[in-house]
């Protein structure tokens, strides 16, 4: 279809009808078909188990240029629109693999790392240089989250240290730490996609494979590195993180150090109140009203 271009229906409706009116699109050739929030309504955690959608919904059909969508949108169902009428917008066809990689450029996070895209030249050849490219799974530090979590583990992570990456994604803050000199990093994610992901990336940053573990949540290795990391970072939710309480701080010796991120900041007193008194927990870094949590490990008391 190069040189040809798209074009797009934009029809408003609400959750119980977007699954019928998205397979009547599908019938009618749609080749993709998205949802787009059409009232400004934020949908930060959903619940275990849960797909939440926005009250009202756009969803956009995307069409090839050569179908009629004028006489289409006349036979849309009326029943299943939150309002009449449908819009029409073209496309232009545009090289969409070059406009990606012009977006994504090489980022310095902390006074160290760089983030290189592989089509990239590292701007500073004697930097902590990570190559990575977007991909299967969360994680390229683009996202505030992931930005403060980077500079954070920039500053703390010392030649020699064991660090438990939970909730690895890509696989970014793992092969950061073992690139500002971690020994060992263990990787956990409960998506097999980002256990490969990580796995790739790894091997894109030339990292043996024996110094970066990855595994899904049940497959923890928890007698070998029970109270043994120096660094836990995890970068998930706010509700998350909280269940996860008992399982990040089994992961942490006495007098590591634990980063939490993933949160709001008015989610953060009740997450410091959460891990206390094990982890006096203080926010360490603020971007786009994202919050990073910090805090060291008590010695237990005898």
């Amino acid at each position: 279809m190069t040189g040809a271009g798209w074009q797009e229906l934009r029809l408003a409706t609400t959750p119980d009808k977007v699954e019928t009116l998205e397979s009547w699109l599908f019938q009618q050739g749609a080749l993709a078909v998205t949802l787009e929030d059409n009232a400004d309504e934020p949908l930060l955690e959903p619940g275990p188990g849960e797909t939440p959608l926005w009250q009202a919904i756009k969803l956009v059909a995307l069409f090839e240029l050569g179908v009629d969508l004028a006489g289409l949108s006349k036979t849309v169902p009326q029943h299943l629109l939150e309002v009449a009428g449908v819009e029409v917008e073209p496309v232009p066809d545009r090289d969409w693999e070059r406009v990606w990689m012009d977006e994504f450029k090489p980022m310095k996070l902390g006074q160290r790392l760089w983030i290189c895209p592989s089509w990239c030249e590292p701007p500073d050849p004697q930097a902590v240089n990570i190559h990575l490219d977007p991909g299967l799974a969360f994680g390229t530090g683009t996202h505030p989250t992931t930005a403060l979590c980077l500079s954070q583990l920039d500053a703390c992570i010392r030649p020699g240290m064991t660090v438990v990456d939970y909730g690895c994604g890509s696989g970014i803050l793992a092969i950061a730490a073992l690139k500002l000199g971690a020994t060992h990093v263990l990787g956990v994610d409960n998506d097999p996609q980002a256990i490969t992901a990580t796995h790739q990336n790894r091997e894109r940053n030339q990292l043996p494979d024996d110094c970066l573990e990855v595994c899904l949540p049940h497959a923890v290795p928890s007698q070998g590195l029970q109270a043994k990391a120096d660094v836990v970072v995890a970068n998930i939710l706010a509700g998350p993180l909280s269940q996860l309480a008992p399982t990040l701080m089994n992961l942490l010796r006495p007098g590591g150090q634990l980063i939490l991120a993933g949160l709001l900041s008015e989610q953060a007193p009740a997450l410091v109140d959460h891990y206390a008194p094990g982890v006096q927990l203080s926010i360490a870094g603020e971007q786009a009203g994202w919050v990073l949590l910090m805090g060291s490990r008590q010695a237990a008391v005898s």
